[in-house]
């Protein structure tokens, strides 16, 4: 009899799709012993791809090996070659339709620039190697090509055995190329001189860094990838990308990578679009080829060479470059046929009603299983709107094996309440339900705001709260009804976010501070300029203006939630809250944590019942540090008063005062 896994376990909702989920357990543990020979190797072994092929340097000289089923003829060509097909660069065919060429050491030097012509029956084309690691863009030309890697002097790690902090996980979710002031694309140097040590000041343990796999359009935030094995070269070298993750570890600051295996660009020259004539490849066939929404491509995870490609790339990517792991990208779409486009998931039923990808399931629980094996402390996030129930469940327990799972209701939450309701309709029980709402054993990644609500098109919390007055009145002296109102709800909804997180939380570069403005990539529109695709530090370093007591604050709260062990396992204890008055108090080991959503009334002497003791306030947004107002005193210790009626539940009565829109955690001392 088939053992009953411990996701439906946890979940007795699941009983009744208990075929489809253990017919997708089964199916990956069939592939993964496919993958692996009946066990004979392991899926570390097998996803060694980056190892083959590609361009290496041997004891003789190099070899080169791409695999094109459909090519009839494959050259080398390069600046070695004056960029024009010669025998003496064609390539051999292998079996299983790899190719092979092999060169003599003075043939190809550091910086060298190479790409393949490819030939088929009926056509041939340029095309830049599926695993090159190197792709750098003529300046002039704008064209792509590959480029040999082989400095003298390699960069050598220096911190080994890096071990990530999750306790909790505070991610700064951030891009190289726009994490300057200056108007220009960043690069990794500057990154590392600039704004790790900032990172580390405010308090975040590991940064998520975007758009590192080579895209051949900047305004694509990195999201539709070319060169899977390629550090962008727009930010530096692999050297440089290597020496900022060491300076990061050093810091004590994991590094993971925003991986994009969701969908490819559909370039044919710079990509994998049409790599020798097969439009199929890589690629789903027919109508799931392409993305309707993206115009981009679908990967075929039902095929082993791509799941080869695919699972070498995450072996890579930790190999090379010490990453600590990785946040999925669009895990959502690779999910549903649909690619979750037009699909509500009210019900279980919607993730077990025959309209999922099994093959990307199986994809997505070999990656994290391999990944783990790889490093057993990497760190997976996926991102997944749907739901989708045991995506960060183990995978003996049924579950994808992702770590992490974001928390997508969480932003879209705050941005319908900012939008749809006036403060008073600020419910503190709809609030503490959709921050608490989660998979029981499913680590979330908690978060207000990420990168999407930072883009044209949308808005950041801080600018949908306060809006143009942020181009007038952040002086300090000279705030207004509107700023003051916006920075009280910005580091409110922060801390209702981050205390309430049951993995980790997330911050989007700049937000920390309320960066003003959205981000708007250079483009044909805006004339190719970088004024909005770039951080303004001078905001925040400026104490004259009123960014830096936001900045404080959400130092300050990391450093609070950051001082309790295991913070975010201890549970959630709602311990009152009324809508009519709009306050909210609940408790996390000794932290007591009181909101105050009203807009108009302060109360006197609030009472909660908690365990008898004496209690201190240690953070208030209230507090002038941050911006507030003072009107609460807090070096005032605060004493349970009894009460005969609940001395069998051991509580007492704790009563403060809480002003209008602010909120205080109170500590037991």
């Amino acid at each position: 009899m088939e053992r009953t896994l411990n996701i439906i376990k946890h979940d007795l909702w699941l009983e009744p799709f208990e075929e489809a989920i253990n017919g997708r357990y089964r199916y990956a543990l069939g592939k993964k012993s496919e993958l692996t020979n009946g066990g004979k190797q392991s899926l570390s072994d097998f996803a060694t791809g980056y190892l083959y092929f590609g361009l290496h340097k041997t004891s003789k000289g190099w070899v080169f090996r791409e695999w094109a089923p459909n090519a009839t003829q494959i050259y080398l060509i390069g600046t070695f070659s004056n960029w024009k097909e010669d025998q003496a660069y064609a390539m051999t065919r292998l079996e299983n339709g790899n190719w092979e060429i092999e060169l003599p050491a003075d043939v190809l030097h550091h910086g060298d620039l190479y790409k393949l012509i490819v030939h088929w029956n009926g056509g041939c084309g340029e095309r830049i190697p599926a695993w090159a690691t190197r792709v750098v863009q003529d300046a002039q030309t704008g064209i792509f090509n590959a480029q040999v890697w082989d400095p003298q002097t390699p960069y050598l790690f220096k911190t080994k055995n890096f071990k990530p902090a999750t306790d909790p996980l505070l991610i700064y979710e951030c891009h190289i190329g726009m994490a300057q002031q200056e108007e220009k694309v960043g690069t990794y140097n500057e990154f590392r001189e600039k704004i790790l040590p900032r990172v580390a000041q405010a308090g975040y343990n590991c940064i998520q860094v975007m758009a590192i796999q080579e895209h051949p359009y900047y305004g694509s935030f990195g999201y539709h990838v070319s060169n899977f094995f390629a550090a962008s070269s727009r930010f530096g070298t692999p050297d440089e990308l290597k020496e900022l993750i060491d300076a990061a570890h050093a810091l004590g600051i994991a590094v993971i990578m925003d991986i994009v295996h969701s969908h490819s660009v559909k370039n044919e020259v710079e990509g994998l679009a049409n790599f020798a004539g097969d439009p199929n490849q890589y690629f789903y066939p027919g109508a799931r080829r392409e993305h309707p929404a993206w115009d981009s491509l679908c990967f075929d995870y039902g095929k082993n060479e791509v799941i080869h490609f695919l699972l070498s790339n995450c072996k890579y990517w930790l190999e090379e470059y010490s990453f600590d792991g990785f946040r999925f990208d669009g895990v959502t779409s690779m999910l549903y046929f649909s690619h979750g486009l037009g699909e509500a998931f009210v019900n279980y039923a919607d993730y077990y009603n025959g309209h999922q990808d099994d093959n990307a399931i199986c994809y997505l629980t070999l990656a994290n299983d391999l990944i783990h094996q790889v490093k057993v402390n990497a760190i997976t996030i996926a991102e997944d709107v749907s739901g989708m129930p045991g995506i960060a469940a183990k995978i003996e327990d049924g579950g994808y094996g992702f770590d992490y799972r974001m928390a997508m209701n969480i932003p879209d939450y705050w941005i319908r309440t900012i939008k749809d309701k006036i403060d008073e309709d600020w419910k503190p029980s709809g609030i503490f339900w959709e921050v608490t709402n989660r998979r029981k054993n499913e680590k979330t990644i908690s978060y207000a705001e990420s990168h999407d609500q930072a883009l044209v098109g949308d808005k950041t919390i801080i600018f949908r709260l306060i809006d143009a007055d942020m181009y007038w009145h952040m002086q300090k002296g000279d705030a207004n009804y509107v700023v003051n109102r916006g920075i009280a709800l910005h580091k409110m909804i922060r801390l209702i976010t981050a205390s309430t997180m049951n993995g980790g939380y997330l911050n989007f570069m700049g937000n920390e501070f309320g960066h003003p403005e959205w981000i708007d990539f250079p483009r044909e529109g805006n004339g190719w300029s970088c004024k909005y695709a770039r951080r303004q530090w001078d905001l925040v370093d400026n104490k004259n203006l009123l960014y830096h007591v936001m900045a404080d604050f959400d130092a300050d709260m990391l450093k609070l939630l950051k001082g309790v062990k295991s913070f975010q396992t201890t549970p959630v204890q709602e311990i009152w809250h009324n809508d009519e008055d709009q306050v909210l108090a609940f408790q996390r080991k000794d932290l007591i944590f009181v909101f105050n959503f009203n807009p108009k009334k302060s109360f006197t002497d609030y009472g909660f019942l908690v365990t008898p003791g004496k209690y201190m306030a240690v953070l208030n947004t209230d507090s002038p540090l941050y911006g507030g107002n003072g009107l609460t005193d807090d070096t005032v210790e605060h004493f349970t008063v009894a009460d005969p009626l609940y001395a069998r539940e051991k509580k007492e009565w704790l009563k403060i005062y809480i002003p209008a829109r602010t909120a205080v955690v109170l500590k037991k001392m």
